[in-house]
């Protein structure tokens, strides 16, 4: 149909004529998110007549095409300035039914049958509306939207909402707070949004254990998307002191977040999805808060673990197990990102294990465990987490380079040695050079508890004599190529070594350095230099007796 007997339906034609053009308009352009041929002056027609339309009394079918329409048209960035003024944005939220909750009123409106089609095709244009265009995030954390999503968010423990509408609210309150950080405090304490969020996946977590079955996709879904809000909500928090309340709703949300990582999913992918978006949110956690990941053996129900993996200290452990589970599963993946896909669990783990005794002693013993016959081999070969770990000591990414030693080093409680023993010291030299500890000791900030956890097997203890500190595996012995050389021939040899640090120096190839007070490398101008830093024999003994 061409665009002339289209505007000559709205103006003519009857409710049936209409709702069967604009079906053929919107299948038409399914996938359009652009209209470069389009003229201008039937695209103001066209929305004009169906704003027009939708303000009329009209069947639901009739409601449910041109909202459908708006919907295609609301998706590109460039043409939105009629559809994004304060009239039709209420016009909008009332088909979406946000006005009704909106309103100060004692009485929930009740959401008819007929009417949800309805409600989720104007969700669908807000929610487009809301990412395409400023004007309309502004005038939306205005004009009552906000109001009228977290009001309805009473209202889903009622069966008979529809999963969908509870889902496109979420998406719209994603957007809002993601985009408009000024509403966050708003949502946060003036309209207890946050407390209503936490309510919703408790109220799945209780659905699912009722049926007995794990979470539904849509429940997933759903999770997800409080999740990320939530995660908005909570940015700003490790900046400013909490009070008690504060605290308490934080302590409550991170035993949630426990259920959420423990929990089963009715399809096993997607609870990876679900995984990654509790990681996200337990960075935005403060410290103290870990502890409510763990919960007493007796006061879990489970005083006769059978999988005594998930025990440890007197503490359930599964939601520790479940996170080292999905740091395993990101590192067995090949990533284009390696910093998106791997910074939040690493980050969550570190935080964890440096500010909760327990969960670092677990970790440790999942992580670095004893060590046995691994140490015949580099500590980068291999597919356990220590291998896998120790391949990324030397990744170029700033980010993993910093974040993957940081965690070991954190089991290692900042002690170098023991962290050469794991790693080897080539693997870990960045780490010890940026903190100053090239000559040994510890972290300067370490706070850890005294006991040592660092007992050697019989297997290590045999071989550790024959270990190499710097590839970090056990080698046998070689003769000494040096052996049966003159005094002329050593210092030949040498002085070749000099020769071919200097050409790879000059080509910048490499940077010499020698080890300051500080325990932090100092680059020299020119190889020689390094001569002089070196003690010889005669002088360490110079001023003996």
């Amino acid at each position: 149909m061409d665009e002339e007997n289209l505007i000559q339906v709205f103006e003519n034609g009857t409710e049936e004529d209409l709702c069967r053009s604009l079906k053929e308009f919107n299948t038409k352009n399914a996938s359009t998110f652009a209209f470069p041929d389009m003229t201008e002056e039937f695209r103001k027609k066209m929305i004009g007549a169906l704003l027009k339309k939708l303000k009329e009394k009209a069947s639901s079918s009739c409601y449910i095409q041109c909202l459908s329409t708006v919907r295609i048209f609301s998706r590109d960035k460039n043409n939105l300035d009629m559809l994004v003024t304060d009239d039709n944005l209420k016009l909008l939220m009332k088909h979406a039914w946000l006005q009704h909750f909106a309103k100060e009123s004692n009485e929930i409106a009740t959401i008819q049958d007929g009417d949800t089609d309805v409600i989720v095709e104007a969700q669908k244009c807000l929610s487009n509306l809301i990412y395409n265009s400023q004007n309309a995030q502004r005038s939306c954390s205005m004009n009552g939207c906000v109001e009228g999503i977290v009001q309805r968010l009473k209202t889903y423990k009622d069966p008979e909402l529809k999963y969908e509408i509870k889902f496109f609210d979420m998406r719209m309150l994603f957007l809002l707070t993601a985009l408009v950080s000024e509403i966050r405090p708003r949502i946060h304490s003036e309209l207890h949004g946050f407390s209503y969020l936490m309510e919703v996946i408790d109220l799945s977590l209780r659905d699912a254990e009722e049926r007995q079955t794990g979470l539904t996709d849509q429940e997933v879904d759903l999770c997800c998307e409080i999740l990320k809000i939530l995660f908005n909500l909570t940015m700003s928090l490790k900046k400013k002191s909490l009070d008690e309340e504060e605290d308490g709703h934080l302590m409550r949300l991170v035993s949630v977040l426990r259920e959420l990582l423990i929990c089963k999913t009715e399809s096993k992918d997607r609870k990876e999805e679900l995984v990654s978006h509790t990681v996200n949110l337990l960075t935005n956690m403060p410290v103290d808060s870990f502890e409510q990941l763990l919960t007493p053996i007796n006061e879990s129900g489970a005083d006769s673990i059978d999988n005594k993996d998930i025990e440890y200290d007197g503490k359930n452990m599964e939601s520790i197990v479940v996170l080292l589970n999905f740091l395993h599963h990101r590192l067995e993946r090949p990533f284009s990102n390696l910093k998106e896909n791997l910074a939040p669990i690493l980050h969550c783990l570190c935080e964890a294990c440096r500010n909760n005794r327990s969960i670092r002693k677990f970790c440790r013993l999942k992580v670095l465990p004893h060590m046995r016959d691994e140490v015949k081999a580099l500590p980068e070969e291999g597919d356990t987490l220590r291998n896998r770990l120790c391949r990324l000591l030397t990744n170029p990414s700033p980010h993993v380079k910093e974040l993957v030693p940081d965690f070991l080093f954190t089991l290692c409680k900042e002690n170098v040695d023991r962290m050469v023993k794991y790693t080897g010291y080539g693997n870990c030299a960045g780490l010890l050079a940026d903190r100053g500890l090239l000559l040994g000791g510890r972290g300067k900030i370490a706070n850890y508890s005294s006991e040592s956890e660092d007992s050697e097997t019989e297997e290590y203890s045999e071989l550790k004599s024959m270990i190499n500190p710097v590839t970090g595996r056990w080698e046998e012995q070689r003769p000494d190529p040096m052996e049966n050389m003159s005094e002329e021939q050593k210092e030949y040899e040498a002085m070749k070594v000099v020769q071919m640090m200097d050409k790879l120096h000059q080509r910048g190839v490499i940077q010499p350095a020698y080890m300051g007070e500080d325990g932090r490398p100092i680059p020299v101008s020119h190889i020689l230099e390094l001569t002089d830093k070196i003690k010889l024999p005669s002088q360490e003994n110079s001023d003996s007796d």
